[in-house]
C-alpha cells in the first residue's frame, strides 16, 4: 500500500450576490490541477451545500468539490494556491483539506 494525501477543494458555484461564476473559471481550475497532479474527480452534478453561522444567521452556499490524490502535501504550494482560487472566485476563504490515504 501506498500512502498519499487527498487534497479536497470546495468551490462555490455563485459569488456573494448570487451570481453564478462563469464554467471557464472552473475548467481552468480544472485544467490546472490535471496538469499538476494528472487529474481530478470532480463532485459538480449535485453541488453540495455548505452551512454556517455569521452574525446571527445561517448562511449557504452551494459547491462542487475537487478532488486529487498526491504523492506529498506541499503546504506552502497549497496555501499559495488557495489565496489564487479565493482571489478569483472573489471570497473570503476557500477550503482546502487534506488527508492521508492507502492506496490499495
Amino acid at each position: 500500500m501506498a500512502l498519499m494525501k487527498l487534497v479536497k477543494i470546495l468551490l462555490p458555484l455563485r459569488d456573494n450576490r448570487g451570481r453564478k461564476f462563469p464554467r471557464a473559471l472552473y475548467a481552468e481550475v480544472n485544467d490546472q490541477l490535471i496538469e499538476r497532479f494528472g487529474g481530478l474527480t470532480a463532485y459538480a452534478r449535485s453541488p453540495a451545500h455548505g452551512l454556517w453561522q455569521s452574525a446571527g444567521a445561517t448562511k449557504r452556499d452551494d459547491m462542487i468539490i475537487l478532488e486529487v490524490m498526491a504523492k506529498t502535501f506541499h503546504r506552502g504550494w497549497w496555501g499559495k494556491y488557495r489565496r489564487a482560487l479565493e482571489k478569483k472566485f472573489r471570497q473570503d476563504e476557500i477550503v482546502v483539506r487534506a488527508q492521508d490515504i492507502s492506496r490499495v
